[in-house]
């Protein structure tokens, strides 16, 4: 009988939080580990990366940590700066509900930083060796409170060097201390630092499990934080899902990214824990009808869901665990059908990637951001197919009717192209010079998000570059504005559809925005009064560009 988090004796915070991020039952390490540990027992954990070791000794800790005591109580040992970080970020997400600081601590990072936090007070550091060692030195870090240690991939600290300062901490700490080793391997320079610094440690082994998701295709983006959403809506352009799942770590995200996504005409829908039955009910009931093609949701709203029609599954924000991973991806790829799995991977999660990848037992593919070329392309390449798929089908007796009248005026050729200009749009050709992406810019300098109103149902685009008039609004990126703020101000207020709103830039201190420019004096007299942000705005025509 497998037991969940609530039989182990965890508090009710520690449940929501877990609870929220999506874990549901907890893994064999973490089932004996959070055991024993709670207990007070000291723990050896022969557990590979991927076993879910982090929270198996994290939750305890966190049990344990007396929120009004502002030194250090925890200590964790890590072999390099990125599992530190990785670490924290854990326990800070297991943590929500409770006051507990943590800090990461590790070279690389400016120590005056760590200093003045270490100064505020904290109850759990996070470390490598080194710049733990270098804090002891300048008597920044004290250790005498420390009632828990952890090293957490011992036998890499070994390989790494760091034995030796290893002793070195675990001697300044207090004899009376809990420590827990967790290790892949236990070579015998482990195995006897464990007998000389550890009190009749209880063992626990266990192995990692392969998982494989056969009708799921597997890739992923390597992307920068501040690029995440132009690259989704690149790969969005792109694959143009029916029906996809876009999962994100917490619900302000959710509500950001929906909010981003309908701006840029896309049917999104957020799914999180605040929503009540009905509104649950209501965006399932769309979502499964084909009225939205995005739902955009977190872990633990997307709990039991049953839809046996999602062609994608996309990780904005990788999941912290990877047995969440395989939950995710496994809601496309049902009922016999393929299924594709994208996740998009910043350099900080690059190690918490290669964790997740050993855990599916295979590489997952890395893929190239499309160009605008290759959207193009793609979507002639559908429109091709669907042309063929509609001579197959019956029904098309009137068509051919009207299509042997005019073949007396115009050649097949000429019919062709002139229907399909009227399905597609006047796109132009993509030539090598308007395929180069922009240059990333500082976010200390203007910022440029492109919004370009489309549908992209059969593939139609709208184009009203010739009939826009650019407007000049006093309110940016400095006011936290947004994309889906301008449109929906404008769109509220002057009666106008969201789909007629053309490009967006947003600057510092002011943002550009096209309308149709038969509305230009409808749209000033409505946005007189209007607030964008809670500022109160001034909206005129722009001055042409020099």
């Amino acid at each position: 009988m497998v037991a969940s988090f609530s039989d182990l004796g965890l508090s009710e915070a520690t449940l929501k939080a877990i609870s929220e991020l999506g874990y549901e039952e907890p893994t064999p390490v973490q089932e004996q580990t959070i055991r024993l540990m709670l207990e007070g027992d000291d723990v050896i954990a022969q557990a590979q990366t991927g076993t879910g070791k982090t929270a198996a000794f994290a939750l305890p800790i966190l049990q344990n940590v007396d929120s009004y005591l502002h030194t250090p109580q925890a200590l964790i040992l890590t072999p390099t700066r990125e599992l530190a970080i990785q670490v924290a970020e854990a326990i800070q997400s297991y943590s929500k509900f409770q006051k507990v600081s943590v800090l990461p601590v590790y070279g690389g990072q400016p120590i005056e930083r760590q200093l003045r936090a270490l100064q505020r007070g904290v109850q759990v550091v996070v470390g490598t060796p080194g710049r733990i060692m270098d804090h002891m030195r300048r008597r920044t870090l004290n250790l005498e409170s420390v009632k828990v240690v952890v090293l957490d991939e011992a036998d890499e600290m070994l390989n790494m060097g760091f034995i030796e300062d290893i002793e070195i901490i675990l001697k300044e700490t207090s004899s009376e201390r809990q420590t827990a080793l967790f290790s892949a391997t236990m070579p015998a320079p482990i195995a006897n630092l464990a007998r000389r610094y550890m009190r009749d440690a209880k063992r626990v082994t266990v192995a990692a499990e392969k998982r494989s998701v056969p009708q799921i295709r597997q890739s992923f983006y390597e992307v920068g934080k501040r690029d995440k959403f132009e690259v989704l809506s690149r790969i969005l352009d792109y694959e143009v899902p029916t029906a996809a799942i876009i999962f994100c770590r917490t619900k302000l995200e959710v509500d950001s990214l929906v909010q981003r996504l309908t701006a840029r005409a896309h049917a999104a829908e957020a799914l999180h824990g605040d929503l009540n039955q009905m509104q649950r009910d209501r965006v399932m009931g769309r979502f499964r009808s084909e009225q939205v093609d995005l739902l955009v949701a977190t872990d633990v709203a997307a709990r039991g869901l049953d839809v046996d029609h999602i062609t994608h599954v996309i990780n904005y924000d990788i999941p912290l665990d990877p047995e969440i991973y395989v939950h995710r991806i496994g809601r496309t790829g049902r009922a016999g059908r393929t299924g594709l799995a994208i996740s998009l991977v910043t350099n900080r999660e690059a190690r918490l990637w290669q964790i997740i990848q050993r855990s599916v037992g295979k590489p997952i593919q890395k893929e190239r951001m499309p160009t605008l070329g290759d959207v193009v392309n793609r979507r002639r390449e559908r429109f091709k197919e669907t042309l063929r798929e509609t001579l197959a089908e019956e029904g098309l007796e009137p068509f051919f009717k009207m299509a042997d009248e005019l073949s007396e005026e115009f050649t097949p050729r000429d019919m062709a192209a002139v229907a399909f200009k009227l399905l597609l749009g006047d796109t132009p050709e993509v030539t090598e010079d308007r395929l180069a992406e922009p240059e990333p810019t500082s976010p200390k300098t203007s910022f440029r998000e492109r919004r370009e109103p489309r549908s992209y149902k059969e593939g139609k685009r709208i184009r009203m570059d010739s009939e826009m008039t650019r407007l000049k609004i006093d309110v940016g990126r400095e006011e936290g504005v947004r994309p889906g703020d301008i449109v929906g101000a404008i769109a509220n207020e002057a009666n106008i559809s969201g789909q007629a709103i053309g490009a967006i830039e947003i600057h510092d201190h002011y943002s550009m925005v096209d309308v149709p420019s038969k509305q230009v004096a409808h749209v000033l007299m409505a946005m007189k009064s209007a607030s964008i942000r809670n500022h109160k705005i001034n909206i005129d025509i722009a001055k042409p560009r020099k």
